[in-house]
This record gives C-alpha cells, sequence and structure tokens, in this order.
C-alpha cells in the first residue's frame, strides 16, 4: 500500500481562514518559543510494542521557574489526567514546560520534568516554595503497550533538552507516535497567524474523532483509495497548547483558548463523552519575576473593547483547525502493538 507523504495541509491545496500565516505556520513563530520530542519507537516482545513518546513546549528559552509567563486553561470536556492546571487556573502563570505524553506516562513525565527544573532551580523547596508542573495527555493504547510504561523520567528531560526554535517536527513524533485522529493517523500538528502586530501559535496532540466525523467534503479533500481505518475507536482526545505574544491577562487568555474549541468542532469533533479536549494558552508579552522585592506589578494589556480582540479569537479558531489537519496530514502510516496499524490519511 503506498504511503502517502507527510505534507502541511496547505500543500495539499487547503487554506483554512483569512488571516496571515506565520513564516514558519508553527507555534515557534512566537518569538522564543521552543518545541521538542523524544519518540519510543521499538519491539518489546511477544507482540507489545513501544509506540509512543514525550513532546516538550517552553513558553520561552529562559528559566521558566524565575521568569514565569502568564497563563490559563480551558477544558472543553474533562475526560483527561492532566497535572498542574489548578494552580495555573489560581494563579494565572505557568512556571515550567508544557508537557505532552500518553496517559499512564504523566507520572514519569511529570517527574523528570521536576528533575529537569530543579537542577537548574536549587531554591526550589528549599528557600523559596515548590514547582507547578503541567503535563498533559492523550491515550494511546491501540498502538502503545501502554501498560508495558515504556515512558521514562529521562525521556522528559531529554525532549526539554531537545527542544528549539525550529520548525516543530509533526504527525507520528513525539507524544503523537501513537496516537489517531479520525480513524487514521493523527499526532502532532501546529499552526500560527499574525494577528496585527501580534503572533499567535497552535500546537495539538490530536487523538479524536471517527471516519464519518471528518469534514472531508468541507476541505474538499477526497480519498484515494479504500485504506481502512482504526476499528473500535475509543471517543479520544486532544491536548491544544496556544502561544501568543500579545500582551494579555489570564482572564483574557482563557477567553480566547474558549475560541479554540470553534476550530475543534469545525473539523467535526462534538467533544465526546469520554473525550479529554483541553486548551493550555500562554502570553509571552508580560514575564513575571519569582524573585523580586516590590509590592506592586505593573503590566500591560489588551483593552478587552479593542478591535485586535477579535482577531486574536479569529486566530485562535484557525491556528487550531489548522494544527489538527496539519496533524493528519503529516502523520504517517504506523505499525504498533499485536499488528496493528494505523494508516496515513489518504489524501487526494
Amino acid at each position: 500500500m503506498k504511503q502517502n507523504e507527510p505534507k502541511k495541509i496547505r500543500q495539499r491545496g487547503v487554506v483554512i481562514g483569512r488571516l496571515p500565516v506565520g513564516e514558519k505556520n508553527c507555534i515557534t513563530d512566537v518569538a522564543d518559543v521552543k518545541v521538542g520530542h523524544v519518540t519510543l519507537d521499538y519491539s518489546l516482545g511477544e507482540g507489545e510494542y513501544a509506540c509512543t513518546g514525550v513532546t516538550a513546549i517552553l513558553p520561552h528559552g529562559g528559566n521558566l521557574f524565575q521568569q514565569k509567563v502568564v497563563g490559563a486553561s480551558y477544558v472543553l470536556n474533562g475526560f483527561g489526567k492532566t497535572t498542574g492546571l489548578v494552580q495555573v487556573d489560581e494563579l494565572g502563570l505557568i512556571e515550567s514546560p508544557i508537557m505532552l505524553t500518553n496517559t499512564f506516562a504523566v507520572p514519569a513525565v511529570t517527574q523528570g520534568t521536576l528533575e529537569y527544573m530543579l537542577v537548574g532551580n536549587p531554591e526550589i523547596g528549599d528557600t523559596t516554595g515548590t514547582i507547578n508542573l503541567v503535563v498533559g495527555e492523550c491515550n494511546d493504547s491501540r498502538l502503545n503497550s501502554i501498560r508495558k510504561l515504556p515512558i521514562e523520567p529521562k525521556h522528559a528531560i531529554e525532549s526539554i533538552q531537545k527542544a528549539s526554535t525550529n520548525v516543530a517536527i509533526e504527525g507520528a513524533v513525539g507524544a503523537g507516535k501513537g496516537m489517531i485522529c479520525f480513524g487514521y493517523k493523527g499526532g502532532i500538528g501546529s499552526s500560527s497567524r499574525l494577528v496585527g502586530d501580534y503572533t499567535i501559535g497552535c500546537l495539538v496532540l490530536s487523538n479524536f474523532g471517527r471516519k464519518e466525523e471528518f469534514q472531508s467534503d468541507y476541505y474538499r479533500v477526497k480519498e484515494t483509495s479504500s485504506v481502512p481505518t482504526f476499528p473500535k475507536l475509543a471517543d479520544g482526545s486532544i491536548m491544544i497548547v496556544l502561544a501568543t505574544d500579545a500582551p494579555l491577562s489570564s482572564r483574557q487568555l482563557k477567553r480566547v483558548a474558549k475560541r479554540c474549541g470553534i476550530g475543534l468542532g469545525r473539523t467535526g469533533s462534538h467533544f465526546s463523552n469520554g473525550s479529554g479536549d483541553v486548551v493550555i494558552a500562554f502570553s509571552t508579552a508580560n514575564k513575571v519575576a519569582h524573585f523580586t522585592e516590590e509590592r506592586v506589578v505593573t503590566s500591560v494589556q489588551l483593552r478587552d473593547d479593542h478591535a485586535i480582540m477579535n482577531d486574536l479569537f479569529q486566530g485562535a479558531v484557525e491556528v487550531t483547525e489548522e494544527a489538527i489537519l496539519n496533524s493528519l496530514s503529516q502523520a504517517v502510516t504506523t505499525e504498533g502493538r499485536m499488528g496493528n496499524i494505523a494508516y496515513s490519511y489518504p489524501f487526494q
């Protein structure tokens, strides 16, 4: 069976939205944002297979604990297992890399991320407080032998160390290695938009939907052959990470994050009962120092009633929708545990 060539969805003639796209059409178009992957792809014997990984998104290249970014989260449907979102919403700050992996690897990835952050910040848990780590997941157990727990703390550390501002690799890579979207191979996808003087970018971990739900007619993409989709799919999930350099408060970020659900819905999702659909958003515009003697913090933020806010809402919709399509368009056919195969979408 001929393998579909990985391409950005725009290379297939599908254009999403009206806003201009960033130079890389990637979350790393937001200045200093970094992405790193570690992919596990090997046999464990007796039909078991490590088909999984870790993806790290760094809001900037400095010390994230000492220079926090404004953050927020929004849960479209809460059938998911995440760490750190309670404090993110309480304090409106993110102080660690944002980590993505499979469901059972959340503890190991949390530990590895903690170990990494402790090395760079010896004061954590000693002369200052603790640290809030942010980890999200999707269930890759159809292709990955999730019960074998192949992810170890060292893989989280490695993904952070590999993070760069280059165009993020998409498709069946990192946390996306074992993910399935609309019955075909999914995984990591990314996109960006220019909104006036600002940039908004998105990275998704797609693992949701059935074949018949995908809006292929809307996108005018046709299947070239009767490639089988993965049978007996669960409801699945998606993690959406949204980044911008627009000066937004945590409250405003949450408002923007809500619009990601529109982009998700346009592709065909209806936020299934058993789907963990979560948005984690941050702004790099106003960094908040951990160590300061100042009583008052002064920052600049956009007015809610300025027209640029509507453009940011539109940008959030467009980057989410296109990132999901890129996760399908860039993914390659992948074989995993017990000979299970998720085929790439057979684009025309």
